[in-house]
């Protein structure tokens, strides 16, 4: 029996646009109220959680930056002197003026005047998680790739800087990708233990369903964890989505499944608009679909081997347009995102073992591979006829193949450019 499409004639789709619409007006009323109420006085005070704070210099003058979030989870910056001590990992009580800060500002960050008042050290499981990561690895950098590997904690600039230019930071940051894995890795452990008390209590009970539902359970607590990073966000909206129209005989890898499922995100959560790692995740999973769309006659085999080259090369004009950083290493990525498949569970056990540092001098290597890059920006233009082809291939084969070249095109010029 043939998977049903998600949308059977226009009529199905204006229907959901428009209960999309009647979403996304009254999520952009609960954001206003909020906003109204955030603004009705000149000042307002709360307590807030320091996520980065670093040195910045302009016109001769130093001082510090601090991005902070509120315990209503609103995001912005504030500045204080360059001899401001570090704060970082502290919960603060502070006031910040309100006068300045437009509707737009609230749904994505803004920067406000404040004072400070009191300070404490975090007292959370995260936090002490942190600790512990601090301690197991000398080096700062591999604690800090193992902190946002685990507990979605920022990382420096210039770590940042290097895993963009391997390739690979998107390995880092907690997305979809990192969400497939933890819910394999769940459904196998779980389904042979629910498996177990069926046969003697409930056997007839739907085994899938039930696991599914506490899989899903486990990784909504560590989303909410984490403070429900974008990426990872869009990756659990899909991962559930997806399960309801498969268990209900929907097609999955579709196209309608992809922007229906991203549609609904952006109208319950209209902040999503401005959210990077929402966007990349996003186009990440439209080229595995546009591939597995076009190429699902050939073996599963040839899938396997060839996907990762495929989701490469489409995502190179993507990094190139907004992160900028290249090197000849950057096409190792390809290996680094099918050895990671291995790497990511197996850490996570390792570190519950008490073995996590045995990894730390392979990312050391790998980490000096990132110190040379090249800077190779990607006009604007070149990023819009990308995009328009990207999305022609949904429609055209002609355009999939224009696609390609287009992509090789600029693979080989920026590899030549690195020479």
């Amino acid at each position: 029996m043939q998977p049903l499409e998600l949308f059977h004639s226009k009529r199905g789709i204006y229907f959901f646009l428009l209960a999309c619409g009647v979403i996304f007006a009254y999520s952009i009323l609960i954001h206003y109220n909020n906003y109204l109420n955030l603004t009705r006085y000149d000042t307002y005070d709360t307590e807030a959680k320091v996520l980065l704070q670093y040195s910045k210099t302009k016109d001769d003058r130093t001082y510090q930056v601090l991005k902070l979030q509120t315990k209503e989870g609103l995001k912005f910056y504030t500045t204080k002197s360059k001899t401001y001590r570090n704060r970082d990992k502290t919960t603060i009580g502070i006031r910040f003026w309100t006068s300045k800060i437009t509707f737009y500002g609230y749904l994505t960050s803004f920067y406000a005047y404040s004072h400070f008042y009191e300070e404490k050290e975090l007292d959370s499981l995260k936090n002490t998680l942190n600790q512990k990561l601090d301690s197991l690895h000398p080096n700062e950098n591999i604690a800090a790739i193992y902190k946002a590997l685990y507990t979605a904690e920022k990382m420096p600039h210039e770590l940042q800087t290097t895993l963009s230019t391997l390739g690979i930071s998107h390995l880092l940051a907690i997305s979809g990708f990192h969400l497939g894995v933890l819910s394999a890795v769940l459904f196998f452990l779980l389904r042979p233990l629910y498996r177990f008390f069926q046969k003697r209590y409930f056997p007839f009970s739907h085994a899938n369903r039930d696991t599914f539902l506490i899989a899903a359970c486990i990784l909504l607590g560590y989303m909410l964890f984490l403070d429900v990073p974008p990426s990872l966000l869009r990756a659990f909206g899909m991962l559930v989505v997806g399960f309801i129209l498969h268990d209900r005989g929907y097609k999955i890898v579709s196209m309608q499944t992809l922007f229906a499922t991203v549609l609904l995100l952006l109208s319950l959560f209209p902040t999503l608009f401005f959210a990077l790692g929402f966007w990349l995740s996003s186009l990440g999973v439209f080229y595995i679909f546009l591939f597995l769309i076009y190429f699902k006659s050939k073996s599963k085999l040839w899938q396997f081997v060839v996907l990762p080259f495929w989701v490469y090369v489409m995502m190179v004009p993507v990094t190139l347009f907004v992160f900028g950083n290249f090197s000849l290493y950057h096409p190792l990525s390809i290996l680094w995102t099918t050895l990671f498949t291995l790497f990511y569970p197996l850490s996570i056990v390792l570190h519950l073992l008490g073995f996590g540092s045995i990894f730390d001098g392979l990312l050391e290597m790998l980490l000096d591979l990132g110190k040379e890059a090249e800077m190779i920006l990607l006009s604007g233009w070149i990023f819009a006829i990308h995009l328009a082809l990207s999305m022609w291939s949904v429609y055209s084969k002609k355009a999939l193949y224009a696609l390609m070249l287009f992509t090789c095109i600029i693979l080989s010029y920026v590899l030549f450019e690195c020479i």
